[in-house]
């Protein structure tokens, strides 16, 4: 792949550099040093791939993130000095189109070079993703679903490429009183999956938490997945990790868990496809569709990337394709049919 290089400090510029060059199938296309010059030299040579710093003087990479998938759109992968450390950032850029964020290998004095396999593996799952688009491998369906007639009614929710920002959009106002369990699987390396948990807790009224394997959705809580493996449903309800298949270009894969709720959950529940590159939850959103689930589709104005829910549209996976108000009005009204065991409904504003 032809990718391109955009930081400010010439020693981390050296470190990307070297890290390209140790995979053959890779060069460099250009580098530019802050966030304008990016933009501009995207729009005369567009990149396969942009590995896309944050903090830099003229022009940061969020904005210049959202320059770009405007101007002139390619794959960005933010690579940044911490992760966690710029969290806000990363998701900012996220919401902007980035696929994904890596820590900026260091060059030592001795030359060697820390966290070069981490950049290279992320490469090579953009490079599957933009130059292989095919739909995931799936789990079956799981066998002898679980027939408990208490089980709070459930929303699952599948996004990538833009996906944290319009989860919170649609999550943000659903409160904690009113009973609906939410499993999400957005595409996330797990080593910032705990800070996206915290940002979105930040801006949620309901509870937001990672999943703990051997638990069972509960009512009132956002439950995120935030390991690297794919998270199913077990026949008993209860919720588990596994890293079959071992060949699906993102972990956790969002048709592997749509797969299993398919299959497992009793009842008809509630699934949105949101914003994403390529497929991964099209096929799984089909199967929901098919075991009586009500199923959506982010619309294609609103979509950063439209691969995801584009491929549950032309699959008929979805039974309506949404911008992320309208989603987050369709959420609120299946809660209120659905209720919760026990629970008095309207209490939704």
């Amino acid at each position: 792949m032809r990718i391109a290089i955009v930081n400010d400090l010439k020693l981390a510029v050296e470190a990307l550099r070297r890290v390209i060059a140790r995979a053959p199938e890779h060069q460099v296309a250009w580098i530019a040093y802050d966030g304008r010059e990016a933009v501009e030299k995207c729009a005369g040579d567009t990149p396969d791939l942009v590995l896309m710093d944050l903090i830099m003087p003229v022009m940061d990479g969020v904005e210049a993130t959202r320059q770009i998938m405007k101007q002139s759109p390619c794959a960005i992968l933010v690579v940044t000095a911490t992760v966690s450390g710029n969290a806000a950032k990363v998701f900012d850029a996220m919401g902007h189109g980035a696929l994904d964020a890596v820590c900026t290998p260091v060059l030592g004095a001795d030359g060697h070079l820390e966290g070069g396999d981490a950049l290279l593996a992320k490469i090579a799952t953009i490079r599957r993703l933009i130059g292989k688009p095919r739909a995931a491998p799936v789990l079956p369906p799981s066998t002898a679903p679980a027939t408990r007639a208490d089980v709070p009614p459930l929303a699952v929710l599948g996004a990538s490429t833009g996906g944290p920002m319009v989860l919170v959009d649609v999550l943000q106002e659903l409160p904690p009183d009113l009973g609906l369990a939410v499993v999400v699987v957005q595409h996330v390396d797990a080593q910032f999956a705990t800070a996206l948990v915290d940002w979105m807790g930040s801006q949620c009224a309901m509870p937001v938490r990672e999943v703990q394997p051997g638990e069972s959705p509960p009512p009132g809580v956002i439950l995120v997945a935030g390991r690297d493996e794919h998270l199913v449903f077990r026949p008993d309800l209860t919720l588990s990790f596994t890293p079959e298949p071992r060949d699906c270009a993102y972990r956790p894969s969002v048709d592997a868990f749509f797969r299993s709720a398919a299959g497992a959950w009793p009842g008809r529940g509630w699934a949105a496809l949101l914003t994403g590159m390529g497929r991964d939850g099209a096929e799984g959103l089909l199967e929901l569709r098919r075991a009586g689930w009500h199923t959506i589709a982010q619309d294609r104005d609103s979509s950063i990337i439209w691969g995801m829910p584009g491929a549950a549209v032309e699959l008929k996976a979805a039974a309506e394709v949404l911008a992320p108000a309208q989603i987050a009005d369709a959420l609120r009204r299946f809660a209120r049919a659905r209720g919760a065991p026990g629970q008095t409904r309207g209490t939704v504003p």
